[in-house]
Order: structure tokens, then sequence, then C-alpha cells
């Protein structure tokens, strides 16, 4: 189980993305578009200006149940282990076991 401050730092991280994505799209829309290196350092200037933490590239994928950051399956938003305990307790439909 992940510590619950590191879960809370995740979930401001995505609230921080999510209030930010739009202007960070449309800086680096504009980036492209403008033809004067000047003009680019101005907007690239702006998008520094933004939270680091807005950044998606800063977000991490984890666990739904433990909040577990590594091993994670996108299909099913669980860490490896959870997801085979889940699967040998029947609680996924249609995944199939294998046990070695």
């Amino acid at each position: 189980m992940a510590r619950k401050s590191v879960i809370q730092r995740e979930k401001k991280r995505q609230k921080l993305e999510q209030k930010y994505h739009l202007i960070r799209r449309s800086s680096k829309k504009e980036i492209s578009k403008v033809p004067s290196l000047s003009d680019k350092w101005e907007i690239h200037g702006k998008l520094e200006s933004l939270p680091r933490n807005s950044a998606p590239i800063r977000l991490h994928r984890r666990c739904f149940s433990t909040g577990r950051p590594r091993a994670n399956y996108r299909d099913f938003g669980l860490s490896g282990h959870i997801l085979r305990e889940m699967v040998h307790a029947c609680f996924l439909p249609g995944a199939t076991r294998s046990s070695w």
C-alpha cells in the first residue's frame, strides 16, 4: 500500500494538469505556428511560468486499489499482483487464469 501522502500528491497533480491543459496545448500550437525565434521564446516563457506539476509527463499511473506505482495494467488500472489475485478469485470475467 502506498503512503497516503503520495496518493494525495498524485491527485493534486491530476487536478493541476486538467486545470492548465488547454493553456498548455494552445501555447504549444502557437509555438509551432510562429515563424520568428523571439516570439517563440516569449511563448516558451509563458509555458515555463506554468506550475511544474501541471505538466502531463509528471503524472504517474497508479494501482486503483493499492496505489502501487509499478507494474500496472492500463486495461484494468491494477497492479500485477492485485490483478492476479482478482483473476484467481474470479472477480474479473473473461480473464484467463494461469499458474506456474
